[in-house]
Order: C-alpha cells, then structure tokens, then sequence
C-alpha cells in the first residue's frame, strides 16, 4: 500500500469515531453517522440486521485483511480481504466473526434519504458483496479518514458522507452504462407522475414511459426510490392533498381530492384517514398539517397497504 491513504488509516491504529448531530437541527439526506478502522479477532463481533433498531442507515464496510461471515436474506458468503460489504439496516441479514477468527476492515455507516436511495439502488445490482476498483476503496479511506480527524460541521460531515456514496456510485454504475440509462429513465418516469398527479397512473403506463416490461420497470423503480410504483404514486398524491389543503383553504375538499388524483372523494377521505389520522376536514381545520410539516410525512398504517388498491 506504501503511502496510500488507506495505508494511513491503518497506520493511525484502531479508531471509531461516532458523528452525530446536535440536536434541534434539521435532518440532512445524507449524513455520517460512525466510521472507524478494527482489527476484531474475538466472536463477540456479531451483528443481527434485525436487531439494531428502526430508524434506518447503511453500512459500508471493506475488509482489508482475514476474513468474516454473513448471512444475507438464507444465502451465506465469506467476506475476504478485498471485498466490500454493504448493508442496509434494519434488514434479514447477519454478519460475525466465528472464534478464533480475525476480520481487519474500515467502514462509514451513514442515514438519509438520499444515502438510502443510493445504496439500495446499488445493492439491487450488485447485492451485499461488492468488487471495487482500488481507487474507490483509496477515496472511501479518503473519506472515513477526514470524518476521524474530527472538527467538520455537519454540513461538511455530510458532504463527505455524499462523496463516498457517489465514489461507491461511481464504481458500480460507471462501468454499466445499460444499467445507469435505466436508473436516469426512472428520472423521467417521476417527472411523468409529477406532472400527471391529478390523472390514473397505472403501473403499464409508466412502464411504457420508462420503456421496460412491467416486471423489469417495477423492479428498477423500487431499487430506485425504495418503493414500489404505486406506493410513490399514492404517496406524491397525499403530499399534494395536505398542500393544498393547508394553501388554499377556501378550496373545497372534494377539489382537493380530484386534483390530487383521487377520482372518488369517498376514498380520498378514508385514505387520508387511515394515514393522517384525521379526515380531510379535520386535518385543515384542527392545524395537523403544522405537526406534519414540521415532523415529516409520518403515516398511522403503512402507505404500502393503501398502495396496492392503486396498483
């Protein structure tokens, strides 16, 4: 490695540096939240996907040297010297070290929308176990490295967290450039929704204007944003619906429901329901929508339920 960067990593020692930020302030869409350099030799080193909490973030691990386990989804791999591992979290999968074992790597675990959108993108191409290019792995031992140095301000914190995302990004979509046409498609399909809200949107006509089959457009879409077609759909709509119920108060709620895209505003009522908590009405008049602006879109049942009768 002579006097690489990555050298210079291994040469500070075993270090883990946790980045948080200070509370009160916005949440950024990507954004570090630990990073570090281990030589583990003992079993205690053993992580379970499912057991790690619910807010969601990845990791981005590489291994330098030994060798460690993972159990991904009833496939097993041993991850060896040279081999990446990303995973999102939470998530059915495991990874350990059996006794006696040694697993020497580095790793950026990071939160945010757009760092999720990201990888998931990613690992649907690849999976959890990754091949990457040695400059890549120099610019992420570049990246974790700056992030254990320490004083960034969380703009710059999450600014590095983006350039090791779009280095992993890089590597994976620049050398397939079939695969990188289908995921700027998918840019144009959501340009298509956003302009059509207020019209059906079946899942077959945004296929024809991504230009795939539907199995093959549904499954880039969701790698894409993380969630099937219709469940964006319905979402986009709901967020319509909440602006201009909050923007224009003198608008009845039955327009709101057909300029959303809810041709029956029967059922807009009784989705807005089941997500908000409130009928439509109520979520106008009582002032929710203060409660939504400032907490995000944060629905009572699963939106990917109400989805499927838009499907």
């Amino acid at each position: 490695m002579g006097n690489s960067v990555l050298q210079q990593l291994i040469d500070r020692g075993p270090v883990m540096r946790t980045v948080s930020l200070p509370r009160g302030r916005q949440s950024l869409h990507t954004m570090p939240t630990s990073t570090g350099y281990e030589i583990r030799t003992d079993s205690s080193y053993d992580w379970d996907g499912r057991k790690r909490g619910q807010t969601p973030f990845t990791v981005l691990q590489h291994t330098i040297g030994g060798a460690g386990n993972l159990r991904y989804e009833n496939r097993s791999y041993r991850i060896r010297a040279g081999d990446t591992l990303l995973l999102l979290v939470p998530h059915n999968h495991r990874y350990w070290l059996e006794e006696d074992g040694r697993w020497e790597f580095f790793w950026i675990s990071m939160n945010g929308e757009e760092a999720l959108r990201i990888h998931r993108a990613i690992l649907a191409v690849t999976g959890p176990i990754l091949k990457l290019q040695p400059e890549t792995i120099e610019h992420l031992a570049d990246c974790s490295l700056r992030l254990i140095s320490g004083g960034e301000t969380p703009g710059r914190a999450s600014a590095i967290a983006y350039e090791a995302a779009m280095a992993l990004y890089d590597d994976v979509f620049g050398s397939h450039p079939v695969l990188s046409e289908e995921y700027r498609r998918m840019q144009h399909v959501i340009d298509h929704i956003l302009a059509n809200l207020e019209k059906p949107l079946p899942v077959e006509e945004l296929a024809g204007v991504s230009g795939l089959s539907r199995a093959h457009f549904s499954r880039i879409f969701a790698a894409s944003e993380g969630m099937p077609p219709a469940e964006f759909v319905l979402q986009k709509r709901l967020q319509r619906a909440v602006k201009l119920l909050t923007k224009t108060a003198d608008l009845p709620v039955k327009e709101v429901a057909i300029m959303s895209g809810f041709e029956d505003p029967n059922y807009f009522a009784k989705v807005f329901r089941r997500v908000f908590g409130a009928s439509p009405t109520e979520f106008r008049t009582t002032g929710m929508y203060a409660s939504v602006a400032a907490n995000g879109h944060r629905p009572s049942e699963s939106v990917t339920t109400l989805a499927a009768a838009c499907d």
